[in-house]
């Protein structure tokens, strides 16, 4: 028998929480609920989720920023619940990484039938790209992003859990360059603050454990007066 679908519910408003948690439990799915975008991403990193439902408007964390950030780890649909109707808001939410805008109120079977419309489309790109989780790269090595594990020639990497999360990071966006600013806010959650080194200490480490050297990188590029980003070419 299949495991229920889990679907993640980021939500400050209570009532509107509650409702919509019954209809989908009913529904046959397992929800988590999380009122704050803060407790939705302490969530998301906790479990593994197959589909978000989430507020814009949300303490702490907003929906826009919730988005981006879900987005930069995980392809799982991400579908926006918002009072706002202007295009402005769906185009930015849709840019950042939203799969579906739904503008309140709606209608419960409306919900559902796009839940149930994005899950279809998910688990054929599950499919897809099942093989696709652990990957390799010339010059030795191997990411097996399901079980976090990094490998160098065949021998197990040894990484503290920022160096890993910087590591997939980049490793998920290739070729996308990320500011240290980014970086720092994206896997520590916290504001970044001049002066603050944290990111670049962690990159050195990084490449010291990989074998890379920055002048010439095999697997981590510095875009001098902007940032870093994955350059690791695929074995064939």
């Amino acid at each position: 028998m299949e495991k229920p679908e889990k679907i993640l519910l980021v939500e400050d408003d209570k009532e509107i929480a509650r409702i919509v948690c019954d209809h989908l439990r009913k529904e046959g799915y397992t929800v988590t609920w999380a009122s704050t975008g803060t407790e939705g991403w302490e969530d998301f990193k906790e479990d593994q989720y197959d589909l978000a439902l989430i507020d814009l408007m949300l303490p702490e964390m907003d929906g826009y920023t919730l988005c981006k950030t879900i987005r930069m780890e995980s392809e799982i649909p991400l579908l926006i619940l918002s009072a706002r109707n202007e295009d402005e808001s769906k185009i930015k939410g849709l840019n950042l990484g939203a799969d579906d805008y739904i503008t309140k109120p709606f209608s419960l079977e409306e919900l559902s039938a796009r839940i149930s419309s994005h899950l279809r489309r998910f688990r054929r790109y599950n499919k897809t790209t099942s093989n696709e989780n652990r990957i390799n790269y010339l010059h030795g090595l191997t990411i097996d992003f399901t079980n976090d594990l990094i490998f160098l020639n065949g021998n197990a990497v040894q990484m503290s859990s920022k160096e890993r999360e910087l590591l997939f990071l980049l490793a998920k966006n290739p070729l996308q360059t990320f500011s240290k600013k980014e970086i720092y806010e994206h896997i520590w959650q916290l504001e970044d603050v001049d002066g603050n080194n944290t990111v670049t200490v962690h990159i050195k480490s990084l490449r010291s454990k990989l074998g890379d050297d920055t002048r010439s990188a095999k697997f981590i590029q510095t875009v001098w007066g902007v940032g870093y980003r994955f350059i690791g070419e695929q074995s064939v």
